[in-house]
């Protein structure tokens, strides 16, 4: 099919449209945002020639994610000419919508052009409002080019059926939220490891900077004070930092492994150093996970989801910025902690090596993580679905 495009003014139309099938999705929070970029990354990896183009609310503070490929930002306003002009450049072969739909024009463009529009995440009050009871309910003709909604509310579902929106169009789904697809791991590596280490209490520091590291050593030695078999495990940010990394922990007087050299760790190993390769493993046998490049109150932090998906209670420091909302949601579900100092580490740690304790909040941080999956599946499904179709009417025109 032939890919029309107009010459316009406006930043959100100078950009060429990519070849190929085009995923627009609008995302009304930062978390929302992040959650659709992992569902178009996931998407790209199943279907190569796939773009995805990304709007949002004004006022909101986004962070790049890999899955958008086109970040447009804030939509103009909802006149005729303005969807008309935005729809006939990029041509979307679908769209993953988020709040409240309220742009007429926009929702009414997409359905005279075909366009299969998805309503993720929509909230109770998030429904479009009925202007007045004396006058009819044009709720039905605003929602009528919407392919499915999706709704964690049962109240909402009720609402849109009292509407006269079709029934099997409405689906009970979780809430849009990022969901995790953790790294791997050699499982014979795995199973040799958990017998060498045996019953040690193990806590692991992933993406640790230069910086951080002496911090991170003196609170390992406090706690080892307290657990005198405690093994520590660094996994750097930077594999190139590896021998800045071994002179720092052979000035330590700690007895260190190099995992990187093909050293395994013994009895009496206190810290294992690693450049960052096998997170996937080390997340799996470390039941307390500190998640670094988080210690400068200024740093945009990891995010945390790997390490809450395998399995570990979550401490992390203040510079968390680019995962605020997920270390916020963490904390609210007791599956992540703050640490201010050295001093907080080693007590946590310490505090977290009752296994119970850990496994409480480990729990809750697989839960929080994965509750969304499902929804994240159904999305996937969907989305597919309507690029399928798009690909065989275009084929047959």
């Amino acid at each position: 099919m032939q890919r029309r495009t107009t010459a316009s003014s406006r930043s959100s139309v100078l950009q060429p449209r990519p070849k190929g099938e085009l995923l627009w999705i609008h995302a009304t929070t930062p978390e929302r945002y992040l959650a659709l970029c992992d569902i178009g990354r996931r998407l790209k990896s199943l279907r190569p020639d796939l773009s995805v183009l990304a709007s949002w609310e004004p006022g909101l503070r986004l962070t790049g994610t890999v899955g958008c490929d086109i970040p447009v930002g804030p939509l103009a306003e909802d006149t005729m000419a303005e969807a008309r002009e935005f729809l006939n450049h990029w041509q979307p072969d679908a769209c993953i919508w988020t709040g409240t739909p309220a742009r007429r024009n926009l929702l009414r463009q997409l359905r005279e052009q075909g366009t299969g529009v998805l309503l993720a995440d929509l909230l109770e009050d998030e429904m479009p409002n009925r202007a007045s009871r004396w006058l009819p309910d044009q709720r039905r003709r605003l929602l009528d080019g919407l392919t499915c909604i999706l709704t964690p509310s049962r109240a909402v579902q009720n609402q849109l059926t009292r509407a006269g929106f079709p029934a099997e169009r409405v689906e009970l789904a979780g809430k849009l939220r990022v969901s995790a697809v953790p790294p791997g791991c050699n499982n014979d590596e795995l199973a040799a490891m958990q017998q060498t280490l045996g019953s040690r209490p193990v806590w692991l520091a992933a993406h640790v900077k230069p910086g951080e590291l002496p911090r991170v050593l003196e609170a390992h030695r406090a706690a080892l004070r307290l657990l005198h078999r405690l093994l520590l495990v660094i996994a750097l940010d930077d594999y190139s930092e590896l021998d800045a990394a071994r002179r720092l922990l052979q000035d330590s007087g700690l007895s260190f492994t190099d995992w990187d050299d093909g050293a395994e760790p013994d009895d009496l190993t206190q810290v294992l150093l690693t450049g960052g390769e096998d997170l996937g493993l080390w997340y799996r046998l470390s039941p307390v996970a500190f998640i670094a490049s988080s210690l400068d109150p200024a740093a945009q932090g990891q995010s945390p989801l790997d390490a809450a998906a395998l399995g570990s209670a979550l401490l992390h420091g203040p510079g968390i910025h680019a995962h605020r909302d997920l270390y916020e949601r963490l904390a609210k579900a007791g599956a992540a902690q703050p640490v201010q100092t050295q001093a907080d580490m080693a007590d946590a740690v310490v505090a977290l090596s009752a296994p119970d304790r850990a496994a409480e909040m480990a729990l809750a941080g697989w839960q929080s993580v994965t509750e969304s999956a499902a929804t994240t599946d159904t999305l996937l499904e969907k989305v597919q679905d309507l690029l399928d179709r798009r690909e065989d009417t275009d084929a047959g025109t």
